[in-house]
């Protein structure tokens, strides 16, 4: 089968052939269909910022990905009824494999436990024809949620998960940086019912992305400011609730400027490095920030689920971030786009 491979400890990825796998004890095999490119994948790639000490060569990248089942492996709950699996099933997968045993699993929250191992990071992950993963990682889809769109419910689970911390309807609410996930959590703020969505980049191409999803206002901050637009919006005292989505230091600084007293900030985007707060206004603000990381396992699966299959113009709004279309041959050209800093989601069609 195909597979596209981290090969050696250094720039660069192999398009290789190598034998399918075989499902072990409570694991399933799934052929892959699509497959989106991550900011992850890009270091990984590029061999920078924390991809070495992560990843041990050989091995197959991926994480965001949907397939359907061919194999199940001994072990796994096999069937028609409710919460079985079955060959022909249409999954996503949740990429974080935790331990089960560390205090945070023992009470729930999964999605910090302390022992992750990441699917195309610590293991083979979805760039392949098929791919192994644990059948308790294994999310099944409803018939409206297609290939492509359930390719992408890696980072819409990070978007709901963000938005899940704050509340949204009828509230201004303000989006620093228009990514994929950014501009994710823009149409889920609108499906949610706020009052006014606004999204600030510094990318024309993104900001146009983060209109055709339902922002009121995308602003490049370098051509016009938040004041002059909080002013047309009637907004007085500022931003009720906001979403760091950049990992830009200016994002947060944006954010504790431009929101209310008592606001709340979500925070997704990593930053590369320290960077100063001005931690008398978060103070005297009553500002909350609350740091947030991957999904809830597996609530945030559920709610974007019943998100994404009640509301066809969710599922447009989400679909309308993929900008470019690769076949696994083609992956060096995927990667260029996906590393350019103006694309949507990049996706891998692994039936090409």
């Amino acid at each position: 089968m195909r597979a596209l491979r981290k090969t050696t400890s250094g720039p660069g990825l192999d398009l290789c052939e190598i034998p399918e796998p075989t499902p072990g004890f409570g694991e399933v095999k799934i052929r892959v269909q699509r497959a989106g490119l991550c900011g992850t994948d890009v270091h990984l790639f590029n061999w920078d910022g924390g991809a070495p000490g992560s990843l041990t060569p050989p091995q197959t990248l991926g994480h965001e990905f949907c397939g359907e089942i061919t194999q199940i492996g001994p072990g796994v709950a096999e069937g028609f009824a409710r919460d079985e699996l079955h060959v022909g099933q249409r999954v996503s997968v949740e990429g974080h494999i935790v331990c089960g045993r560390c205090r945070n699993c023992r009470a729930g929250r999964r999605h910090m436990c302390i022992r992750t191992i990441g699917i195309g990071v610590n293991r083979d992950g979805g760039f392949a024809d098929y791919v192994v993963v644990p059948a308790g990682n294994v999310w099944a889809q409803p018939s409206s949620i297609d290939p492509e769109l359930g390719a992408l419910f890696d980072p819409l689970g990070n978007a709901v998960h963000s938005c899940q911390q704050i509340e949204m309807t009828g509230q201004d609410v303000l989006v620093t940086g228009a990514g994929p996930i950014g501009i994710m959590c823009v149409a889920l703020a609108k499906h949610a019912g706020a009052r006014h969505v606004v999204v600030t980049d510094l990318q024309a191409d993104r900001l146009a992305l983060a209109e055709r999803a339902g922002a009121d206002v995308a602003l490049n901050i370098t051509e016009r400011t938040l004041p002059e637009v909080m002013a047309d919006l009637g907004i007085r005292e500022g931003f009720d609730a906001g979403l760091e989505m950049s990992g830009a230091p200016g994002g947060l600084s944006t954010l504790i400027e431009h929101c209310t007293h008592g606001a709340t900030i979500a925070l997704l985007g990593l930053p590369k490095g320290a960077f100063p707060v001005d931690w008398g206004k978060v103070i005297t603000r009553m500002l909350t920030i609350k740091g947030v990381y991957g999904r809830e396992m597996f609530d945030t699966w559920y709610l974007a689920t019943y998100m994404m299959e009640t509301s066809e113009p969710l599922r447009d709004s989400v679909r309308s971030i993929i900008t470019h279309r690769f076949a696994p041959e083609q992956w060096q050209e995927a990667f260029a786009a996906a590393a350019s800093g103006t694309a949507g989601k990049v996706i891998l069609d692994w039936e090409a």
